[in-house]
């Protein structure tokens, strides 16, 4: 479990969770873009809440280790999600050629 504390609130949630989300954070801030995360996280108060991050260059982020004994809330499903897109990120797919071989439009490069 580890303290997340953005916009100077903290939150705790699973380690994989808080991973990821910084991870996410540098890999948008590096593709000079933005998007929004969803995370069900354990507030100060300790209740179960949903913490919505902002992510992008300016994004100010500190996660810490706990040694907290609360139960993990589950964000299983968004954890690989954003691995996946940190991943397309960080390593987009190679553009390829379109197939035009049984296009019937005129090529730009062809007489009409």
């Amino acid at each position: 479990m580890k303290h997340v504390t953005y916009a100077e609130k903290a939150h705790l949630m699973g380690d994989d969770a808080a991973d990821a989300l910084v991870e996410y954070a540098r890999a948008l801030a590096l593709a000079d873009t933005t998007e929004t995360v969803t995370l069900r996280a354990i507030d100060l108060h300790g209740n179960e809440v949903e913490a919505t991050f902002l992510l992008s260059a300016s994004t100010p982020i500190l996660v810490e280790s706990t040694n907290s004994g609360l139960e993990v809330p589950g964000n299983e499903e968004i954890v690989v999600n954003m691995r996946h897109a940190t991943a397309a990120l960080l390593d987009p797919p190679a553009v390829q050629p379109e197939d035009r071989s049984s296009d019937p439009r005129p090529r730009f490069d062809e007489e009409l």
